[in-house]
């Protein structure tokens, strides 16, 4: 059985302080998800928070960043509508990426062995040209490789090659480099 009153935030660094964290979501939640801020002001933001993002990065409303400290994007990357990074650990985007609408990239988790479920977080790494499809979720510890495509609707649970497509069933096959 869970023995969830023993539950703790041990290992778990949100790295930066409680009025920082409380700045950023009041300015996440009335700013930068609204449809009416400039998807160039969303980058400012990210960046003003401490996220390290490259040139040329396109991010559209409804997007939800845990912990922008613990984003960094590369260049000429595009973040869909309702993307959610739910970066308790670190996620690190390439370049020309793209995160379609309503993906989610996930680094936290609990131990479902742990009486007290512990977290099991793990950061989660992007690389170049890889696509996260419209509902896709990248969960904690996985790599997307280069060029790689993480399917509509797929869970991907563990590293997903360069040039591999998984499908929402799991299946996995190679796909040729974008020309």
């Amino acid at each position: 059985m869970r023995d969830l009153p023993a539950f703790t935030l041990a290992g778990y660094d949100k790295g930066r302080g409680f009025l920082t964290q409380a700045l950023w979501f009041a300015v996440m939640n009335t700013l930068f998800m609204s449809w009416l801020c400039p998807a160039r002001l969303r980058v400012a933001l990210l960046r003003a928070f401490g996220a390290k993002v490259g040139e040329g990065v396109l991010i559209r409303h409804r997007v939800r960043v845990l912990w922008p400290w613990k984003l960094e994007v590369g260049d000429h990357t595009w973040i869909g509508e309702g993307a959610w990074l739910l970066n308790l650990e670190p996620v690190t985007i390439g370049s020309h990426v793209c995160l379609s609408q309503e993906s989610m990239l996930c680094t936290g988790s609990h131990d479902h062995r742990a009486a007290d479920f512990r977290y099991r977080n793990a950061p989660i790494t992007v690389e170049d040209g890889a696509w996260v499809a419209v509902r896709a979720t990248v969960l904690p510890g996985v790599t997307v490789g280069r060029c790689a495509v993480a399917g509509a609707g797929s869970v991907v649970h563990q590293d997903l090659p360069e040039l591999t497509l998984q499908t929402q069933d799991g299946r996995r096959r190679p796909v040729e480099e974008p020309k």
